[in-house]
């Protein structure tokens, strides 16, 4: 089926959950979670999958078995493709983003060998610079201090703080989100506008693993 948009029914739904993260309220709401937030985001997914790739959309439980926070369910619905771009809905709307998230050990190495490096590194700092002055958010998990051995003047040392690394935008829960053709053209420019992060670190750390 092709995407109709998002209906007010997707976001109250994790409003709800939000107040009642019970199996009982998610047993009675399945078939809104189902209808209103997989369904639509699967076909939203599908028809960007030809410049994108594929998505593969997260299970909505949590793992709680490491977590103090034993609360079942996910109170949003994310989903990634192989590339490294993310998409995301919950309560308050729609998000999407792209970069590094939860590198490996050697990924992070070579992050930082790459970032560290004037040729690199300045594509790097390029690539993050045009994506904060076209109004996308920088983030990731940060050192508070500085690699060991970089010294303090490097002028990347922002770069390098990183452990993760990415950009992300999203749009509050507006009547924009039942028009398909708004929800596509927004996330495919800025899908687009983030294939150069996406690209860079893919050619210098490797691809992404979300089952970390």
């Amino acid at each position: 089926m092709a995407f109709g948009g998002f209906t007010d029914e997707a976001f109250s739904f994790y409003e709800g959950l939000q107040g009642d993260n019970s199996k009982p309220y998610w047993t009675s709401h399945k078939e809104t979670y189902e209808r209103h937030v997989r369904q639509p985001l699967t076909e939203l997914c599908a028809e960007l999958e030809d410049e994108f790739g594929a998505v593969k959309l997260f299970r909505p439980y949590r793992d709680v078995r490491f977590s103090k926070d034993k609360t079942p369910y996910k109170t949003h619905q994310g989903g990634h493709t192989a590339e490294g771009f993310y998409i995301q809905i919950d309560a308050d709307g729609l998000m999407v983003a792209g970069g590094m998230y939860a590198p490996t050990p050697d990924q992070l190495r070579r992050y930082r060998e790459a970032a560290a490096s004037d040729t690199f590194g300045g594509e790097l700092q390029s690539i993050v610079d045009d994506l904060r002055a076209a109004g996308m958010e920088i983030a990731g998990d940060r050192l508070k201090t500085r690699p060991r051995g970089t010294p303090p003047d490097h002028p990347r040392l922002e770069l390098l703080r990183h452990r993760s690394l990415y950009a992300h935008t999203g749009w509050p829960a507006d009547p924009w989100a039942a028009d398909p053709d708004e929800v596509r053209t927004r996330v495919r420019t800025s899908w687009r506008r983030l294939r150069p992060l996406v690209d860079w670190g893919r050619e210098h750390i490797g691809p992404p693993d979300f089952t970390r």
